[in-house]
């Protein structure tokens, strides 16, 4: 357990912008694949890849003890540039400031290594959570 590493891939979709959202994210842990989802009825699409990342660090929070999360080394895959320089570099935080405190307070304490991945690229995994972001959006367009 100690040092365990866990890749997370996120992504997030919005059908208009502003306009019904989804967001999706695939955990991997010993080499077992779990997936989370869902979405919102009027958002953009900066707060659905925000979403992922808070929702894929939950999940974590809930799948270990307290005491071990510091010990895990993740790696957070991500196409949106955006939060991954604000991450990385400390780009100036302007928008969705609420999403931004509870990213920092779910993201406390961890060993996050942040990773860009291109969009729409031939990685299969940023292509699944992106197919899985669309279809939570297209279920909130209904």
């Amino acid at each position: 357990m100690p040092n365990q590493k866990i890749e997370i891939y996120t992504d997030g979709s919005c059908i208009g912008n502003p306009g019904p959202g989804g967001w999706g994210a695939i955990v991997i842990i010993d080499g077992k694949q779990h997936k989370v989802a869902g979405g919102e009825g009027d958002t953009t699409n900066n707060r659905m890849e925000m979403m992922a990342m808070i929702q894929a660090l939950e999940f974590l929070h809930g799948k270990f003890p307290k005491e071990e999360i510091p010990k895990l080394k993740i790696e957070l895959f991500s196409d949106s540039n955006l939060l991954i320089q604000s991450l990385n570099l400390g780009w100036k935080r302007k928008a969705n400031l609420d999403l931004w405190s509870e990213l920092d307070r779910v993201r406390a304490w961890l060993n996050i290594t942040w990773t860009w991945v291109k969009a729409h690229a031939n990685n299969k995994l940023n292509n699944a959570v992106d197919e899985m972001a669309l279809a939570e959006a297209t279920k909130m367009k209904k």
